[in-house]
């Protein structure tokens, strides 16, 4: 399997607050676990670059993050984009947009 770009949303359920960030540091400090990955957080999901089984493994690790901080019900979301005739990158998706709003 090549390389994927995947995003990922872990959201905690029941919790306290209506605020996530510190559930969403604590799903980030489980992804920096996994230094071989390119990762961007957005303000809604965070993106993975990597090989497929790298970046599965780094999705249960977020995925189980908020259990081990004290979450009793988390949802999360995986979309995988895995293109396999050519090289898939985050920068090479966004180059490709923006190529195409600079042709006249």
């Amino acid at each position: 399997m090549g390389r994927v770009v995947a995003e990922v949303t872990v959201v905690p359920l029941g919790t306290a607050s209506p605020s996530l960030s510190v559930w969403v540091a604590g799903v980030e400090k489980a992804l920096a676990r996994f230094p071989g990955l390119k990762t961007m957080l957005t303000p809604m999901s965070t993106i993975l670059e990597g090989e497929m089984d790298e970046v599965l493994e780094a999705v249960k690790a977020m995925h189980e993050a908020p259990f081990r901080m004290g979450a009793a019900r988390v949802s999360t979301t995986l979309r995988i984009d895995d293109r396999r005739d050519k090289e898939l990158t985050m920068a090479g998706k966004i180059a490709a947009v923006k190529n195409k709003l600079s042709d006249k």
